[in-house]
């Protein structure tokens, strides 16, 4: 509670395969939450009717979809009954056991101290606790970060495939739910959207935690998807940002620094190989006016990616603050 204002929190759960954990996650959920959303992803557990008929917590309102849209499907499904309900921020949960429903708190803590808009887990905070990482998905999960920041433009964040995530309300409201990717990919796709809006997104500290459960995310078989979609946001990204709502410095070196990068390489391999292929040694002014340009061009593109992590969000967007002082003015 803050200020005297006690905040409507609400738990979105999407299911999928995860019967025999899902229970033991809602159990786990405190008081401080007064809505869970249970999102039967057209599971062929029938997990949405399991829980009809075993949970007795009154919080707990069960969706089920005709048809499996993803986990991204089952999440925005969960973010639009909460807003109805009047939520103001929304948890996201999986239902597989691997979140400690302990630490809800951690994630909803800086929205409501308006620090963030978005808040996320991360489980590399805690060097002793990635050894229970699995070491494919350790470094599966590390490539993926990396694309993640190039595409999304959050250079301050890891772990982009972590679904334990919060946002407020004011936000969601903005999000084009039409536009943001169903699979897998939901959770890198929405720090893209997040951006456009220019929200705050911050990561909180999280144990990895596996027991029994099988994850349905296999890494190595979604890296292509990944790179291709992180490669299209990233495209969009730049020309959002940089050419169609604003331009600045960074707008001409990006290009400017591609071009003379382009241009060295070019220039500098045509004359390499056919140096070789006549056996002579190539001349030292061809060289030279081969290494300046990539060597001013890497400067330009390092002055650009220095702008842009300094452009990373950093005044929140919802308007938590502006709500309290009017429910204390009421």
């Amino acid at each position: 509670m803050i200020d005297g204002l006690a905040p409507q929190i609400a738990v979105v759960i999407p299911c999928f395969k995860v019967r025999d954990f899902v229970l033991d996650v809602i159990g786990g959920i405190g008081t401080e939450v007064q809505r869970i959303y249970v999102v039967d992803d057209a599971c062929p557990q029938g997990t949405g009717v399991w829980v009809q008929s075993q949970c007795l917590d009154a919080r707990v309102v069960v969706i089920c979809h005709a048809q499996n849209q993803g986990v991204g499907g089952a999440v925005l499904t969960g973010y639009a009954a909460a807003i109805a309900d009047g939520m103001e921020v929304i948890v996201k949960m999986d239902g597989d056991g691997q979140m400690d429903p302990t630490l809800l708190a951690d994630l909803v803590a800086p929205i409501l101290e308006d620090d963030a808009d978005y808040t996320k887990g991360n489980r590399f905070f805690d060097l002793d606790g990635v050894d229970a990482m699995p070491g494919l998905r350790l470094l599966g999960n590390a490539a993926l970060s990396f694309m993640t920041k190039l595409s999304s433009g959050y250079w301050d964040i890891f772990d982009p495939t972590n679904g334990y995530t919060a946002i407020h309300r004011d936000v969601v409201q903005r999000l084009p739910f039409e536009k943001i990717s169903r699979s897998y990919f939901f959770e890198t796709d929405m720090l893209f959207r997040l951006n456009t809006l220019r929200a705050v997104v911050i990561d909180v500290a999280m144990p990895a935690r596996y027991g029994e459960e099988v994850s349905n995310l296999r890494i190595p078989s979604i890296l292509g998807e990944f790179l291709h979609k992180n490669v299209r946001n990233f495209l969009k990204r730049i020309f959002y940002n940089y050419y169609l709502r604003d331009m600045s410095v960074a707008s001409i070196e990006l290009p400017v620094g591609l071009l003379l990068l382009a241009f060295g390489v070019t220039f500098g391999a045509y004359h390499w190989i056919n140096s070789m292929t006549r056996g002579q040694w190539t001349p030292v002014g061809t060289v030279m006016l081969a290494a300046m340009p990539i060597l001013v061009g890497l400067q330009f593109v390092l002055a650009f990616v220095a702008s842009d992590i300094a452009s990373v969000p950093r005044r929140v967007r919802h308007r938590r603050s502006a709500n309290r002082q009017r429910g204390r003015e009421s």
